[in-house]
């Protein structure tokens, strides 16, 4: 899944690399123009300094190619590998102040991006005897979303919606705002009409009232169930009675994601994976 995961979003990843190559270099990288010859070919091998499940090699490699075409990766392990401390990932040979303008971004991403990852596949091992399956949430970094999802989904998770615009989710304030789950589904309906939208629309219920007023509307996608705890989550997830897909969302942690994936919900949203995952410590050093 993760291998069409460019393919999907090359627009969003390739205007990422073209701000931040920007965002780092600007007029250019005085630090290695000051000393180093233009034309000094290296080669540079990126170093794991701990046990991880790495994520971000094909986003450094198109870093590398977008800043020189001419710099070419050698890469020995594939996105989502499970490395122990001390193993090479890739090799980049090419112009040595081509590599030193990159390194810090390539780097970046890839630590983030690892620690993502691996955070993700710790979750998803703990529940792999259920069916239900981790999704992430817009609690990740501004300007920095479509590395932060990719990680997931190369961690063995699933994506969320990307943003605002690629689905509808109806939420505790959009119910209080509007006047209640009813007349929230109705204008909503109305308004995908009225502007020939075809995106799927997710429902987030607090209680079992909500969960009976969103049953009247077959045509949304999924019911989060809210901040529930694990009684009102087997309640409720008995009531829906599969006529539409569950989620369960709000504050879950390590410690009860395999109680909550064991209720027979269908899938669980965290945002901890993108906004409480630690970084991985990788360096770039010299051949």
């Amino acid at each position: 899944m993760h291998d069409n995961f460019y393919s999907k979003y090359s627009a969003e990843i390739d205007r990422f690399i073209k701000q931040s190559l920007q965002e780092d270099i600007e007029t250019g990288d005085h630090s290695s123009s000051s000393c180093l010859d233009g034309d000094k070919t290296e080669t540079a091998n990126l170093l794991v300094k701990e046990s991880c499940v790495v994520a971000g090699i094909s986003l450094a490699e198109k870093i590398f190619k977008k800043f020189d075409p001419e710099l070419v990766v050698e890469k020995h392990f594939g996105e989502g590998t499970e490395l122990d401390k001390g193993e090479i990932v890739f090799s980049v040979t090419g112009k040595v102040k081509s590599i030193l303008a990159t390194e810090r971004l390539a780097l970046n991403c890839m630590q983030r991006m690892s620690g993502i990852a691996s955070l993700t596949k710790s979750l998803t091992d703990k529940i792999v005897h259920t069916h239900c399956k981790i999704l992430d949430t817009r609690k990740t970094t501004p300007c920095f979303r479509y590395p932060e999802k990719w990680a997931v989904v190369i961690g063995g998770g699933h994506n969320h919606r990307m943003g605002l615009f690629d689905a509808i989710m109806i939420k505790d304030n959009h119910l209080d705002f509007c006047g209640g789950m009813k007349k929230t589904l109705e204008k909503t309906k109305e308004y995908l009409e009225k502007n020939m939208l075809d995106i799927p629309v997710i429902v987030e219920v607090r209680n079992q009232k909500e969960i009976m007023e969103t049953l009247d509307f077959s045509w949304i996608k999924r019911i989060i169930l809210d901040n529930m705890n694990l009684e009102e989550l087997i309640k409720s997830i008995k009531l829906i009675d599969g006529h539409f897909p569950t989620e369960a969302s709000g504050n879950i942690t390590a410690k009860n994601l395999v109680q909550i994936a064991e209720t027979g919900v269908d899938f669980i949203s965290m945002g901890a994976l993108t906004h409480s995952a630690r970084n991985i410590d990788l360096s770039l050093k010299a051949l």
